[in-house]
């Protein structure tokens, strides 16, 4: 099967319960929802089989470690078992909606390779079985047929997220501000869509309601606040 795969990298999670592990992010093409809000360009996309996302992830890790030398499919074989001091390596699969196209074989190959998988997904599509760990990120309107996740990562825009906790069971449950507001002068005088009406940079109302409903934690995406992808 081939996948459209929007982007590969390597970089630090920058939000949610793993903030400031370094992962490879792989990103996949197309989502089934439209928040006004999503800022990511997922609709270009080249296509690629199990084995070359393997690969392209495997070469972006070791090139990362300073070691590159050891050929595809074992590419791992010889890196420090995991610990605490040096987990499995990490691979988020995101986009868009990833769940539209990640599979079993998908997880089965990146298994194969070594890594621990992890997913943020809309919660409105199934998931195939093995995945390590499931982010859950909500959006208000949608169908979520998750039932249970690893986290719950809601974004606030001044609604009351008590729906998505109830509905979603997790061991942890995360609300992130929604900074709407643009990141260069092109989008400067770009038409003005929903996100508009929401205040940005709404920390200090998502503060003060973590404040007085403490079964939630604060979650920042701080790859956009240390410049990193």
């Amino acid at each position: 099967m081939a996948y459209r795969v929007n982007e590969i990298f390597y970089s630090l999670q920058g939000e949610g319960y793993w903030t400031g592990r370094p992962a490879v992010f792989v990103r996949l093409s197309g989502c089934n929802l439209r928040c006004p809000w999503c800022d990511t360009d997922f609709q270009s996309y080249r296509e690629m089989s199990a084995d070359d996302i393997c690969a392209e992830a495997t070469k972006l890790l070791r090139d990362a470690l300073g070691d590159n030398n050891t050929p595809f499919p074992n590419p791992l074989q010889d890196l420090p078992q995991p610990s605490l001091a040096f987990p499995q390596p990490l691979l988020v699969l995101t986009g868009g909606e990833p769940s539209l196209q990640a599979d079993a074989a998908l997880i089965h190959a990146l298994h194969q390779a070594g890594f621990h998988i992890a997913i943020e997904t809309n919660g409105t599509h199934p998931l195939p079985d093995g995945i390590d760990w499931v982010c859950c990120s909500p959006k208000e309107g949608s169908q979520v047929i998750l039932k249970q996740a690893d986290e719950v990562k809601v974004v606030y825009t001044g609604q009351s997220p008590e729906l998505w906790r109830e509905a979603v069971y997790a061991r942890h449950y995360y609300l992130q501000p929604l900074d709407s507001g643009p990141k260069n002068n092109a989008e400067d005088s770009a038409p003005h869509h929903a996100a508009d009406s929401i205040p940005r940079n709404n920390a200090a109302a998502t503060i003060r309601y973590i404040q007085s409903h403490p079964w939630w934690r604060l979650s920042l995406q701080t790859h956009k606040l240390t410049g990193i992808r």
